[in-house]
């Protein structure tokens, strides 16, 4: 990618640094990021790394604690690209990208839980808790009509009250599901799914060049290995990249 001109670089690198949005989970997969003892680790991670060092900027990674969190911060000026779970309330507050990966999204339910599907959950009394103001809780919102539906701040305070059965089920994708399940025992994922979720690359709204630079970036990334070389870094070699 040649040296960026002065209008694309003051939208897409404004301070001089690539400042890239990531949300943080134990679990990490193709939204989520992780902590380690080296920085962060995660698809994001890795491709706001690439992009950067396409541009011939630093990489700056700006931490929140979910989606919700890097969505409100769309219009402060606080990060420059992200690559997080799309849906018509963010397209108000972003642009996005192309589509680079589609979840699947369910619940895990608690270990010793006689709940065994999505009749037996969506009962009064049910407590179901959710990643706050993310797709996958307006998803469970909408889909659950008697068990109560209740949003917390981080992925950490879930897994805490779902290993001490305080909550009935987790609402969130898939994958992710399938990591919690092998770290509780006891803890199963249903089958069924209620919402598939779409995770695309986004700039803040208003933003057209840096959007064309970013889009031109994930397109090459998918046919050119780097996407699926994110994937195999991030301990997803045996999931496919969903474009659709």
């Amino acid at each position: 990618m040649p040296a960026l001109a002065d209008g694309l670089k003051d939208e897409i690198a404004p301070t001089g640094k690539l400042r890239v949005a990531i949300a943080i989970s134990p679990a990490g997969g193709a939204f989520w990021s992780t902590k380690t003892e080296a920085g962060y680790a995660g698809v994001p991670v890795d491709l706001g790394k690439e992009l950067a060092a396409q541009l011939g900027v630093p990489v700056e990674y700006v931490v929140h604690q979910n989606s919700g969190q890097i969505t409100d911060a769309a219009s402060k000026g606080t990060w420059d690209v992200t690559w997080l779970p799309k849906d018509p309330e963010r397209e108000t507050k972003m642009m996005f990208g192309p589509i680079y990966e589609v979840a699947d999204a369910t619940y895990i339910v608690k270990p010793g839980s006689n709940i065994a599907n999505f009749a037996t959950l969506d009962q009064a009394g049910v407590k179901v808790a959710a990643v706050n103001a993310t797709t996958t809780m307006r998803g469970a919102i909408a889909h659950l009509k008697n068990a109560k539906v209740t949003g917390y701040q981080t992925y950490d305070e879930i897994f805490g009250l779902l290993k001490s059965g305080e909550i009935d089920a987790f609402a969130l994708s898939r994958d992710q599901l399938n990591k919690m399940a092998q770290k509780i025992p006891g803890t199963k994922v249903l089958n069924e799914t209620f919402k598939k979720t779409v995770t695309a690359v986004a700039v803040p709204h208003g933003h057209s060049q840096a959007l064309a630079l970013i889009t031109k970036f994930m397109t090459e990334a998918t046919t050119n290995g780097t996407l699926r070389k994110a994937y195999d870094n991030n301990g997803l070699k045996d999931s496919p990249i969903r474009t659709e």
